[in-house]
């Protein structure tokens, strides 16, 4: 194996280590297997990464629906092994966001509402809405395209809406000093547009199963905007991004290229 597959190997089972709880094998080049991960470069890769994790709950609503389940059972059966295999790391980070930005009316209170575990109404609204809005778009993406379509829809969903929350780190500086944000560098110029460029193949890939190319971009596009948004929301709100901010992001920009393909419009 050359050097440089093995740098990107490595980068890619860190990511995986980072966003997911999948069982992730030590491989005997790597140094630092349990470092944090390097957002400067290792993130270049996080589109594959996340194109996986995506795959665990597409095959998860396969067996939902070779088990003969019905359609919504099967997109939420779907959507509680992405959550066991993330540890729901990208909805806690939604709940706390909400709570935060919904609760605080000062900055530093803000920040401290996010910084507790604890799920208060905002948050529990947010997680109920988000996972309401996930199921019944796979639903209907499911019903409409078939299962082989909507699990490859999901997969791609997932790496191209992890790279839509790094580029909150590229926009935006830490809101404090104390936290996961702080504690990762701002992805490199050159890390960030790979990263991005993968994103747009990887979020394109299911016109290769049939899937109108323009309604998977425009579902990219709405992926783009909706980073834009949060980061100034967050920039309004509380000076900066932090890590509940970006899983907030990613949350949002997967409910909305879901939206994007499971939407009766004619393209």
């Amino acid at each position: 194996m050359s050097s440089l597959s093995a740098r990107l190997l490595a980068d890619f089972l860190a990511c995986m280590r980072f966003y997911s709880r999948l069982p992730v094998p030590v491989l005997p080049f790597e140094a630092e297997p349990y470092a944090m991960l390097d957002f400067a470069k290792s993130v270049r890769v996080l589109p594959f990464a996340g194109w996986l994790i995506g795959a665990v709950g597409g095959l998860a609503l396969l067996a939902g629906a070779q088990l003969s389940l019905p359609p919504l059972a099967s997109a939420g059966f779907a959507l509680t092994v992405l959550m066991l295999a993330t540890g729901a790391f990208h909805e806690d980070g939604l709940a706390d966001t909400a709570d935060g930005l919904g609760g605080g009316m000062t900055i530093e209170r803000k920040l401290e509402i996010m910084k507790d575990s604890r799920i208060g109404t905002f948050g529990g609204a947010a997680l109920i809405m988000s996972l309401l809005l996930r199921a019944s778009l796979l639903t209907e993406i499911l019903v409409h395209f078939g299962a082989p379509v909507a699990a490859l829809i999901l997969a791609a969903s997932g790496g191209a809406s992890r790279v839509a929350a790094l580029l909150l780190h590229a926009l935006l500086p830490p809101a404090r000093t104390d936290g996961a944000a702080w504690a990762a560098a701002k992805p490199l110029p050159s890390t960030l547009l790979l990263a991005v460029l993968l994103a747009l193949g990887v979020g394109l890939s299911p016109a290769l199963a049939g899937v109108a190319p323009l309604r998977l971009a425009i579902g990219l596009g709405l992926m783009v905007l909706a980073a834009y948004a949060m980061a100034g929301i967050a920039r309004q709100q509380i000076k900066g991004m932090t890590g509940d901010i970006a899983g907030a992001t990613q949350q949002i920009a997967e409910i909305l290229f879901l939206a994007a393909l499971a939407s009766r419009i004619g393209l």
